[in-house]
C-alpha cells in the first residue's frame, strides 16, 4: 500500500511538471516576450495569432505589418466630429478633435499627440524615403507617419491610417 502511494505521488508531481511547462511555446513566432512597462504604462504583448484573432484583416495590415490605407477610403479623414481617436489595437488614447485639421491627404491628420507618451516614433527608410513612423506606445502598433510641415502651434501634421484609429463622439 505505501509503494503504490509513493507512485501515486510520483506521477501527480510529473504531471504537475507537465502541465506547468505545456504553455512554453518552442516556436519563437508564438512566445509572447515579457510585459514591460514604459512610464506608468503597460504594454499590451500579444502573439501575432493573437492579434489575427483580435482585428479586421485590413486593420491587422496596418497596424501589425505597417501597412497603408488609400487615401480618402478611411471613415476619419473627413470626420469633424468632437471627440477622442484610440488605438484601434489597444485602446489607448491617442488623439482629440481640438487637434484635428484638414490636410488635404486623405488620412485623418493631427498636429499633436494627447500626450507625448502616448505615441512613439522612429525612423522609416522604406520605399526609399526617410519618414518618421508614429507606433502606439502601448502596443508598439503602426498608425502612420509625422511630417513637419503642419499647422502652428507644433507645425507637425501626424498622418493617420482611419483602420488604425477608434474615434468615440463627445456627448
Amino acid at each position: 500500500m505505501k509503494k503504490m502511494s509513493i507512485l501515486t505521488l510520483l506521477l501527480l508531481t510529473a504531471i504537475c511538471v507537465i502541465i506547468a511547462n505545456s504553455g512554453r511555446a518552442s516556436d519563437d513566432k508564438t512566445k509572447k516576450p515579457a510585459t514591460t512597462t514604459k512610464g506608468k504604462k503597460v504594454k499590451v504583448v500579444k502573439t501575432e495569432a493573437e492579434w489575427k484573432q483580435s482585428l479586421t484583416p485590413e486593420q491587422y495590415h496596418v497596424l501589425r505589418e505597417h501597412g497603408t490605407e488609400r487615401a480618402f477610403a478611411g471613415a476619419l479623414h473627413d470626420n469633424h466630429d468632437k471627440g477622442n481617436y484610440f488605438c484601434a489595437a489597444c485602446g489607448q488614447e491617442l488623439f482629440t478633435s481640438d487637434t484635428k485639421f484638414d490636410s488635404g491627404t486623405g488620412w485623418p491628420s493631427f498636429y499633436a499627440p494627447v500626450d507625448k507618451e502616448a505615441v512613439d516614433e522612429k525612423s522609416d527608410k522604406t520605399f526609399g524615403m526617410v519618414r518618421t513612423e508614429v507606433l502606439c506606445s502601448r502596443c508598439d502598433s503602426h498608425l502612420g507617419h509625422v511630417f513637419d510641415d503642419g499647422p502652428k502651434p507644433t507645425g507637425l501634421r501626424y498622418c493617420m491610417n482611419s483602420v488604425a484609429l477608434k474615434f468615440v463622439k463627445k456627448p
